[in-house]
């Protein structure tokens, strides 16, 4: 198996330079925002920490392909670092402190790219989570002061916590009984959204989360996280990877549940 430990250093030295640009702008009362073609947000703080983390990977890694929310792909290659500067922008720009800059590499497997190396940064929450293929999954403060990540056991849906991140998007697939229904069978839910629960069912905090509604850089590095702490992320449909355009992550025990549920309609 390859190693990707000097990947991993680089996606938390990316991470470092992006926490900086993003807290230097957070709760800023003049930040600038615009409304993308998609009606949703970006500020100057996303433009600027792409921008910061594109520069760096051209120095450092210039045979690699680089693809990102604000300024699409550069690049070709097997190997292709996906970066969402700012993951939770609407709530980056209400002052709210649950947002993250994602970065993974990712390398031409046999069902397209497959995430290799994944760093989840939340500086206003003061919490990293990071993982690469083989290495297992981490958190804490830098690769020296870390403690390995590992799923829940819980294996009734009684008994799990299920989080999510709205109710938008659910209803247009015809999805949304079925979660409606998971929801009253869970001893517990919570909207957390964005990155959050996909680091908590690594760290075995939540059981199972789901979305309907993603792109390849909401997934690619919480994709690896989870999968190194021992659990399992697909798409709705049950196919591993992060190309499906949604998600379901849960502890393994209940994702046979969790994907029975979210798809009702087609039983």
């Amino acid at each position: 198996m390859p190693d990707y430990h000097d990947d991993l250093r680089l996606a938390h030295v990316l991470a470092d330079a992006a926490d900086a640009a993003t807290m230097d702008r957070f709760k800023a009362l003049d930040l600038k925002v615009e409304t993308k073609p998609d009606m949703t947000p970006v500020s100057e703080a996303d433009k600027a920490a792409e921008e910061l983390i594109r520069g760096q990977l051209q120095r450092a890694r210039p045979r690699d392909a680089i693809l990102g929310e604000e300024y699409g792909l550069a690049g070709t290659g097997p190997r292709r670092w996906v970066v969402d500067p700012i993951d939770g922008t609407k709530n980056y720009v209400r002052g709210v402190p649950v947002w993250a800059t994602l970065i993974s590499l990712t390398v031409v497997g046999e069902g397209g790219y497959e995430p290799v190396v994944g760093v989840v940064s939340a500086p206003a929450l003061g919490r990293r989570w990071w993982a690469a293929k083989g290495g297992g999954a981490y958190t804490g403060r830098s690769l020296t002061s870390a403690s390995r990540l590992r799923v829940s056991s819980v294996g009734k849906v009684a008994d799990s916590s299920f989080a999510y991140s709205s109710l938008t998007g659910w209803e247009a697939q015809g999805r949304l009984d079925g979660f409606l229904d998971l929801t009253r069978d869970c001893w517990r839910t919570r909207g957390y959204g964005d990155f959050w629960p996909y680091m908590m069912v690594a760290e075995g905090s939540v059981d199972m989360c789901a979305e309907p509604e993603l792109s390849l850089w909401d997934m690619a590095a919480n994709a690896i996280i989870v999968e190194e702490a021992g659990g399992t992320f697909t798409s709705l449909d049950g196919v591993r990877g992060v190309e499906g355009g949604n998600a379901a992550a849960s502890n393994g025990l209940l994702h046979g549940d969790l994907l029975g549920y979210l798809n009702q309609r087609y039983q």
